[in-house]
C-alpha cells in the first residue's frame, strides 16, 4: 500500500532561524511550505496546487514587525481561501489582547515564543485531528437553532434546493454560507454528485479562467496537456463559487453567458461546450455597492440572485447560542474521548450577551479551547472572557443622540462595564466615532462634504479626524474620500 501524503503546513516567520529550526522539525510528518512576509504567503498559495491544512504564522511580519496588523491581515485572508484551515498563532508578541484578537479573526490558538517544537508538533495534530472530524460531520451542525431567523433560513434552503436556478448567498465571514451551500446540494436531486466549491479569492486573476472553463494543449506556458475546468467537472452537479464579488470584471461577462445557455469554452479552444451544473455563489460584500462603484456587472448579479439567501449573524440569533454551545462541547468532547465542560450561570450570561464578531467560526474555536482546557469542570466567567474578544465585541448601543433610548443604552453600557476589563473612556468613543466616520463614508461613496453634512460636522473638521485616526494608526478601513 503507498505510503498516504503529509498533510500540508504553511508556515509564515520573518526570522530564518525559526523557520529552518521547525522546517527541520516539523517536515518529517508534514508537508512544509515557509514563507516570510504575508505577501510571500499570498504568492506562494496561488503555486500550489491545493490549499494547505494547517498554518502557523507570526504576528509581527514585515513590514511592520513590531506590530501585529500584517499576521491579522493574514489570518483573515488565510480564512478566506480556505475556510476550513486551522491556524495556529506563534508569536513574540504574546499579550492578552492580541491572541484574543486573532482567536475572534479565525485562529484555533496562540502560543507565545519560545515554544518547544514537540509541543507544537502536538499541537498541530490535534489540529489535524479537529479539523478531519469536522470535514467528516459538517452538516450536523447545519442550520441548527429556534429562531425565526434560522427558521426562514430553513424554510427558503428547502423551498430553493431542487430549482435549477442559481442561488446567491450573502452574509459575513464565518456565519456559515457554504454550509448553506452544502445543503443546497444535499437537499437536491444532484446529492447523489459531486459537490464542487471554488473560492473566487484564493487564485490568482490570471489562472481564474482556466481554472473554471479548463484550457487546451499549449494555451499558455506550462499547459502541457489538455485540462478541463470546474463547469466541465460539474457537469450535471452543484458548483460552488465562493467570494464571487472577487471575481475579475473581465470574466464576469463569460459566467454571465455559461449561466443563461450553459456555453462556454477552454482557453485556447473555439470549440464550445456545455455545463449544466447548478450554480450557488457566496459572498460578504455588499453587491449593490460593488456595482455601484463598477466592480461587479448588474446582470451577472441579477442573475446570480434569482434565489437570495442571507445567513444571519450568530449576534442576532439569541438562545441559538445556547444550542450551538451543546451542539459542539458534546461533539469535540466525544472527538477528544473526554468528559464535555459545563457554564456557570455567570458565564452563561457572559456567553449570550457576547456578539461573536467571529461568527460561528469563533464560537466553534471558542468550544475547542475551552473543551481543551476545562474538560469535565465548571467554568465560570472570568475563565470564560479570557477566551473572548471583549474589546471587539459589539455594544448593540441605540443610535445617538441618545433621547428615549437612554435606558437601553445604560443597560448596555453597564454590561459592557462588567465584563470589559480595562474598560478605556475614550478608546470606546473614539471606536464609535470612528464607526460613524466610516459609515457616512460609505453612505456618501467618499463624497467628504457630503458625508460631513450627514454628520453635522464641518467639512475640515471631519479630515481633521480621519488624520487623527491616521496618526494613531486606525484608517485602514477608512474608506478613500473622493475630492469633491
Amino acid at each position: 500500500m503507498a505510503d498516504q501524503p503529509k498533510p500540508e503546513l504553511l508556515i509564515v516567520d520573518d526570522d530564518p532561524l525559526i523557520t529552518d529550526t521547525l522546517d527541520f522539525v516539523l517536515g518529517k510528518e508534514f508537508s512544509v511550505y515557509v514563507a516570510e512576509s504575508r505577501a510571500q504567503a499570498k504568492s506562494l498559495l496561488r503555486q500550489i496546487e491545493r490549499p494547505p491544512q494547517l498554518a502557523l504564522i507570526d504576528l509581527g511580519l514585515p513590514p511592520t514587525p513590531h506590530r501585529p496588523d500584517e499576521g491579522f491581515r493574514l489570518i483573515s485572508e488565510l480564512i478566506a481561501y480556505s475556510p476550513g484551515i486551522k491556524i495556529v498563532v506563534l508569536s513574540g508578541q504574546s499579550d492578552e489582547t492580541n491572541a484574543r484578537h486573532a482567536r475572534t479573526l479565525g485562529a484555533i490558538e496562540f502560543v507565545a515564543k519560545p515554544c518547544e517544537p514537540a509541543k507544537l508538533k502536538e499541537l498541530l495534530k490535534r489540529a489535524l485531528e479537529i479539523r478531519d472530524a469536522e470535514l467528516d460531520a459538517a452538516t450536523d451542525s447545519l442550520l441548527l437553532g429556534r429562531s425565526l431567523l434560522i427558521e426562514k433560513l430553513r424554510q427558503q434552503t428547502g423551498q430553493f434546493a431542487d430549482a435549477p436556478f442559481p442561488v446567491l448567498i450573502e452574509g459575513e465571514s464565518g456565519s456559515g454560507k457554504e454550509l448553506v451551500a452544502k445543503s443546497l446540494h444535499v437537499m437536491s436531486r444532484r446529492a447523489g454528485r459531486p459537490f464542487l466549491a471554488l473560492n473566487c479569492a484564493a487564485i490568482s486573476p490570471s489562472l481564474v479562467e482556466p481554472t473554471l472553463f479548463g484550457y487546451a494543449k499549449g494555451a499558455f506556458t506550462g499547459a502541457t496537456t489538455p485540462r478541463a475546468g470546474y463547469f466541465e467537472d460539474a457537469k450535471d452537479s452543484t458548483l460552488f463559487l465562493d467570494e464571487i464579488g472577487e471575481l475579475p470584471l473581465e470574466l464576469q461577462a463569460k459566467l454571465l453567458r455559461v449561466l443563461e445557455n450553459g456555453e462556454f469554452q477552454r482557453v485556447g479552444e473555439t470549440q464550445s461546450r456545455v455545463s449544466n451544473a447548478r450554480v450557488i455563489a457566496a459572498t460578504n460584500r455588499d453587491m449593490r455597492a460593488e456595482i455601484r462603484a463598477g466592480r461587479f456587472r448588474a446582470d451577472l448579479y441579477h442573475r446570480l440572485s434569482v434565489f437570495t439567501i442571507s445567513v444571519p449573524a450568530l449576534r442576532d440569533l439569541g438562545d441559538d447560542k445556547c444550542m450551538l454551545l451543546d451542539h459542539y462541547r458534546e461533539f469535540y468532547a466525544q472527538q477528544a474521548g473526554v468528559q464535555p465542560f459545563d457554564l456557570d450561570r455567570n458565564a452563561m450570561d457572559l456567553w449570550l450577551d457576547y456578539s461573536f464578531p467571529g461568527n460561528v467560526r469563533e464560537l466553534r474555536n471558542i468550544v475547542i479551547r475551552l473543551t481543551t482546557k476545562f474538560s469535565g469542570q465548571l467554568v465560570n466567567a472570568e475563565q470564560l472572557q479570557s477566551e473572548l474578544d471583549m474589546e471587539s465585541m459589539d455594544i448593540d448601543l441605540p443610535g445617538l443622540p441618545m433621547g428615549q433610548d437612554f435606558k437601553a443604552l445604560l443597560e448596555a453600557a453597564r454590561r459592557h462595564l462588567q465584563v470589559q476589563k480595562n474598560f478605556n473612556l475614550d478608546f470606546t468613543l473614539r471606536q464609535w466615532e470612528r464607526g460613524y466616520v466610516e459609515a457616512a463614508l460609505l453612505v456618501t461613496q467618499g463624497n467628504l462634504t457630503q458625508a460631513a453634512r450627514l454628520l453635522g460636522i464641518h467639512r475640515t473638521t471631519l479630515y481633521s479626524r480621519m488624520q487623527n485616526y491616521t496618526n494613531q494608526g486606525e484608517a485602514d478601513k477608512i474608506p478613500q474620500p473622493s475630492a469633491k
